[in-house]
C-alpha cells in the first residue's frame, strides 16, 4: 500500500524498498509486486544503501527493525517516518536519540482522521471532571494483529491523560478479570477486540451519570495510513532534527 501510494503521488519518486533476508519478496520488481507494472526497482536487503539513497524513509515494520533503522537514519541524517507500533521503552528511546540528529515523524496512526481524534480527545478530557466522567477506550482490529492494546489506542490514552494533566501509566487499566475492586477515580480503561479483517476501529467513551459522550473513528482501508505517511515524508524533508508527530504535519502541534 505504501509503495502504491508513492507511485501514485505526483511529485514523489520511489527510491527503493527493503525486506528482511530470506523473504520471498527479495529480488522482485517493486512495481510488479504491488500491481503497478515493472519499474526496474527491486526489493533489496541493503538497508544502509536505501537510507543513503532516499530523501526520506517510511517504516511500517516491526519494533526491533524500527529501532535498527532509527540508528541508520541518525547515521545518514535521513528524515525518518515511523508508523511501527508496539515498541518497547528501549526501542522507543532509539527513535528519540535518532531525532537529535535527524528529523523523525513518529505516530501511532498516520491517518488524518485519527490525528484529529487525538486532538479532540485531549480537549474533551481537559474539560470533563475526572470525578464525574470515566474514560474507556475500545479498539478492534483484525485477527492477525500482534500488539494489544493497539498503538492508536495507547495514543488515545496518552491524549486523554495529557488532557487531565497526568501520565497514562499511572492511571491506565489494560484489562479486567474476576472480582476486581471498584473502578478507581480518574482511571483510563482499555478494551481490546480481535477478529475477522477489521482494519481498525477506535472509540473513546466519556461516561458520566446520566450521559455519555463517544468519539469514534473507523478505518475501512489501509490506504488512509499510506496517504498520511507519504504526506508526512513530504513534510519532514526540510525540517531540522527533532521528534515530530502527525499533529505537527497537519499544523495542529
Amino acid at each position: 500500500m505504501l509503495v502504491r501510494e508513492v507511485l501514485d503521488t505526483e511529485g514523489v519518486v520511489l527510491a527503493g524498498g527493503i525486506e528482511r533476508p530470506g523473504s520471498d519478496a527479495v529480488g522482485r520488481d517493486l512495481g510488479e509486486l504491488v500491481g503497478r507494472g515493472r519499474n526496474g526497482i527491486c526489493v533489496g536487503i541493503d538497508t544502509m544503501a536505501l537510507f543513503a539513497a532516499a530523501d526520506a524513509v517510511i517504516d511500517f515494520t516491526a519494533p526491533a527493525a524500527a529501532a535498527e533503522h532509527a540508528r541508520l537514519a541518525a547515521e545518514t541524517h535521513t528524515p525518518y517516518v515511523v508508523g511501527t507500533t508496539g515498541l518497547s521503552a528501549a526501542e522507543a528511546e532509539e527513535l528519540r536519540q535518532a531525532a537529535a540528529r535527524t528529523p523523525v515523524v513518529w505516530a501511532p496512526n498516520m491517518s488524518v482522521g485519527v490525528t484529529l481524534l487525538l486532538s479532540l480527545v485531549e480537549q474533551v478530557a481537559a474539560v470533563l471532571d475526572p470525578a464525574s466522567f470515566d474514560i474507556e477506550i475500545v479498539e478492534m482490529h483484525h485477527r492477525h494483529k500482534v500488539d494489544a492494546p493497539s498503538g492508536t489506542a495507547l495514543g488515545l490514552g496518552k491524549a486523554a491523560a495529557a488532557g487531565r494533566g497526568v501520565a497514562l501509566d499511572t492511571v491506565w487499566q489494560k484489562s479486567r478479570d474476576g472480582h476486581d475492586a471498584p473502578r478507581r477515580t480518574g482511571e483510563i480503561g482499555f478494551a481490546t477486540l480481535r477478529g475477522g479483517d477489521v482494519v481498525g476501529d477506535h472509540s473513546v467513551v466519556f461516561a458520566g451519570d446520566g450521559e455519555r459522550i463517544e468519539i469514534t473513528h473507523k478505518a475501512s482501508s489501509r490506504q488512509i495510513f499510506a496517504k498520511g505517511a507519504v504526506r508526512a515524508a513530504r513534510w519532514v524533508c526540510d525540517k531540522p532534527p527533532g521528534l515530530y508527530s502527525m499533529k505537527d504535519v497537519l499544523g495542529l502541534g
